[in-house]
């Protein structure tokens, strides 16, 4: 989502909190779960839920493995879920042409730094990139190249956009800041 009007541009950074994050966040936590479920059945000798029979595991080694996995699986999925709480990642691009400013606003992970906010002037901005990788995993991101400080990740666009749809959003940005397009496809 974004707004825009004649000389100032919002884009609005969605974060973790995803459709696709809270699924894998709740599936690897009932898989965990179920894996530690049975390290803990096999060791007592007898079935905590019906649903995972454990008569059949023997404590030493698959006992412990499987305690092991569901043990890391917990963590794994804790953090999946501070970061979806948190919503790491999200913010905000605001581009104003009035002021001649960009400001890039994200939150991070809890501490100091949580807070990143980098301004730019928009005469620095050489450009706008585009990296496409298409396949099993496609990725798609929209640079900014800035005079001196180097190329900076502005969307991870996981959106489901069409190229299509993205190589519009990048002209408009592009026309947006009066700087040229960069290419970047990637096999």
């Amino acid at each position: 989502m974004n707004w825009r009007s004649e000389d100032i541009w919002i884009e609005l950074i969605t974060g973790s909190r995803k459709t696709s994050n809270f699924f894998w966040a709740f599936i690897l936590f009932l898989g965990s779960l179920g894996f530690l479920v049975v390290g803990i059945s096999s060791y007592l000798g007898r079935n905590l839920i019906s649903v995972f029979p454990s008569q059949q595991i023997l404590f030493l080694p698959q006992g412990i493995v499987m305690s092991f996995y569901g043990i890391a699986g917990l963590f794994i999925s804790s953090y999946l879920w501070c970061t979806i709480a948190w919503n790491v990642g999200s913010g905000y691009d605001l581009f104003d042409r009035k002021e001649g400013i960009m400001y890039l606003f994200r939150w991070g992970f809890p501490g100091i730094n949580r807070r990143i906010f980098l301004r730019f002037f928009l005469k620095d901005i050489q450009s706008i990139r585009m990296e496409m990788r298409e396949g099993l995993f496609p990725r798609r991101v929209i640079y900014m190249k800035i005079r001196g400080q180097g190329i900076i990740p502005l969307i991870r666009t996981d959106d489901n956009l069409t190229p299509l749809e993205i190589e519009q959003k990048v002209a408009e940005l592009a026309y947006f800041l009066h700087v040229p397009i960069e290419w970047n496809e990637i096999f």
